[in-house]
């Protein structure tokens, strides 16, 4: 029998690290052998997490407590800012995962103006791969060091992607519709995040520049060899997971629908959480909830020169921890589909 790969979460009492642990939990091939939270230190995980009962017994650290030369994987899942000064402090032999923004931006101005913080581990931005697994396989394939995209740029991107590479649309002109649950704000306290400021309410936030902007701009550019510029506007919908994105777009040449939707079919050929859905079938979010899955539709637009491409995931799975444990696998050599082939939940 194969020895059990082991892990150590940091940043585990979140979101993120909560639903990382669920699926790692059932993972067939690694054991939880870490998991810290300096704020609930002391506390086991389970009394942290309920649902967790009986399903583990890890009681939590601090992160500087922990030997991280007892495990062969990192994962974190701290709150952005915070990753990239304990990163150093660990050893440089591991595979880490990061799912923070920490080492997603390739300069430490784009920290600086949109992160408002200083980058401690600068001259690594340019050595972490970019983790969206289906776009850099091949990269992340031979790498140690991944940096996990932010869930909406996994979901914008998967649905531009075929378009991208193509040169199919005008990368200067594209408008992004983005929907997200609340659990993509966090699980610290907040007043506008109690339930009856969310409740039967739905609103954007950061409309005039989100911190997701630079990260879609950046993955665009790599992918084109050209400038883009987006307009990006997020909104908080009252459920607890899910995105939905519409992005808006201007072709650069006349092609037919069908043609479009067979682009697609041929570029995601053989990936096993992408669907490209039938003409007139359209993307919901209760189709990829509690899965990996992502969901894709074309929709020709009513002016000419243009069409919309409308894309569903689950911002806690493919959107984070379910891509964080994708890309383990690809760099271990497992199935990409081990511990995270789950069925949608519905209803």
């Amino acid at each position: 029998m194969t020895d059990l790969i082991k892990i150590g979460v940091i940043g585990a009492s979140g979101y993120t690290g909560s639903d990382l642990i669920r699926l790692l939990i059932k993972h067939p091939n690694v054991k939880l052998e870490y998991a810290t939270a300096n704020n609930h230190a002391g506390q086991n995980l389970q009394d942290i997490f309920p649902y967790l009962t009986d399903k583990t017994n890890i009681c939590l650290q601090k992160w500087e407590n922990v030997n991280w030369n007892d495990v062969d994987v990192i994962f974190s899942c701290l709150p952005h800012g915070m990753f990239h000064e304990i990163f150093i402090k660990l050893p440089s032999n591991k595979i880490i995962i990061d799912l923070s923004a920490d080492f997603r931006l390739d300069t430490i101005d784009d920290y600086s103006n949109w992160y408002n913080f200083k980058h401690a581990s600068a001259d690594y931005l340019k050595k972490f791969t970019y983790g969206l697994t289906e776009l850099n396989r091949s990269e992340i394939k031979k790498s140690k060091l991944v940096a996990c995209p932010g869930c909406y740029p996994t979901a914008t991107l998967l649905g531009l992607y075929p378009l991208l590479k193509e040169n199919l649309i005008d990368c200067l002109n594209i408008s992004v519709d983005a929907k997200s649950g609340v659990t993509g704000a966090g699980r610290s306290p907040k007043r506008d995040l109690l339930f009856s400021e969310i409740s039967e309410s739905l609103r954007p936030y950061s409309a005039s520049g989100h911190r997701h902007i630079p990260e879609i701009e950046q993955q665009i550019s790599k992918i084109t060899q050209t400038e883009s510029k987006i307009n990006f506007v997020p909104h908080l919908v009252p459920m607890n997971r899910g995105e939905l994105i519409t992005s808006h777009l201007r072709t650069t040449e006349e092609i037919r629908h069908e043609q479009m939707i067979e682009i697609y079919r041929q570029t995601f050929r053989g990936e096993k959480f992408i669907s490209v859905l039938d003409n007139g079938v359209l993307p919901n979010t209760i189709n990829v909830r509690g899965s990996n899955n992502c969901h894709i539709s074309i929709v020709p637009g009513r002016i000419e020169g243009t069409l919309m491409v409308i894309s569903a995931i689950d911002n806690l799975v493919k959107g984070s921890s379910g891509q964080a444990i994708q890309n383990m696998n690809l760099i271990l050599g497992y199935p990409e589909e081990l511990g995270i082939s789950h069925i949608s939940l519905f209803p």
